[in-house]
């Protein structure tokens, strides 16, 4: 039997909850599909308006499609947004991992909106949703319409060693003493600005799965070079694991339709404010126009 993501059977109920949470704070229309596929049954929240354009919304890891939609869910005033839920990084999502090394996250994903119907779409994907969005511009470049990468994964790596210091370091800390202190010290290197929720919900994260903490591959020169659509990318100064300069450096180079934002005192985690949620959703607007 193959080993849950979960650390015990109270694990999932407890990030459920998280789930839930976020879900009670998006204002638009939104509803739940579970979609058949090679690797289970994934679960799907589509928001918005249906007969507007589709954007394919991809969370980061040990989180979730509704943590994702509590901040993007302004983008349906002109996209129909689909959000499914990565394996092994969501309550909602099949038990298991994928490797980063094959190409399984594209098929997953092919195979999600070939199930919807969906022929071609805008993909937007964060952190590493971002890298599974390249990853399936790669495989599936006809069918992707627009790229979107949010402080992708899968382009830079940043320092192993001061990514030890700033963030396993502190997570194992917090493992043992779970307390505020831990808490603040761990998330103070990954967020831009402090929320409790989304605070107590890595805490709670990084506590309850059995993470997946292998960092995945670089994209090659090759398949950043082959991607010809129009890609905006949203870098983080102050990211540790995928350093800002670097990354809008790597785009410019080698993506010849890259467009790049740097994210100035930003970390991994950009601002979570009604402020820059306008900002966001005003630049992918002019991107997608």
């Amino acid at each position: 039997m193959a080993k849950s993501v979960f650390k015990n059977s109270e694990s999932r109920e407890i990030l459920e909850q998280w789930y839930l949470r976020f879900l009670e704070k998006v204002q638009i229309p939104v509803r739940s599909e579970y979609v058949t596929t090679s690797f289970g049954d994934s679960h799907v929240l589509l928001a918005g308006d249906e007969s507007k354009p589709p954007m394919v919304c991809l969370h980061a890891m040990l989180t979730g499609s509704a943590c994702l939609l509590s901040e993007i869910e302004t983008l349906s005033e002109q996209f129909f947004l689909i959000l499914p839920d990565i394996p092994g990084q969501s309550a909602r999502a099949p038990d298991m991992h994928l490797p980063d090394t094959t190409d399984d996250h594209a098929i997953w994903l092919d195979e999600i909106l070939t199930s919807l119907n969906v022929e071609k779409a805008v993909l937007l994907g964060v952190s590493l949703g971002g890298f599974i969005c390249r990853q399936y511009t790669t495989r599936y470049p006809d069918k992707t319409d627009k790229l979107i990468m949010i402080v992708p994964a899968g382009i830079v790596q940043g320092s192993v060693p001061l990514g030890l210091i700033k963030l396993a370091i502190p997570m194992i800390l917090y493992k043992i003493i779970p307390n505020e202190k831990n808490l603040r010290r761990l998330v103070m290197n990954l967020i831009t600005v402090w929320d409790d929720d989304w605070a107590n919900m890595m805490g709670d994260a990084f506590n309850h799965f059995k993470p997946n903490l292998n960092i995945p591959p670089l994209a090659t020169d090759e398949e950043l070079r082959n991607i010809t659509i129009p890609v905006l990318v949203v870098a983080a100064e102050l990211d540790i694991s995928f350093p800002g300069q670097l990354l809008v450096d790597r785009v410019k180079e080698l993506i010849p339709n890259g467009q790049t934002e740097l994210l100035m005192d930003s970390r991994h985690s950009p601002p979570t404010t009604t402020e820059f949620r306008k900002w966001l959703k005003e630049r992918i607007f002019r991107f997608t126009a």
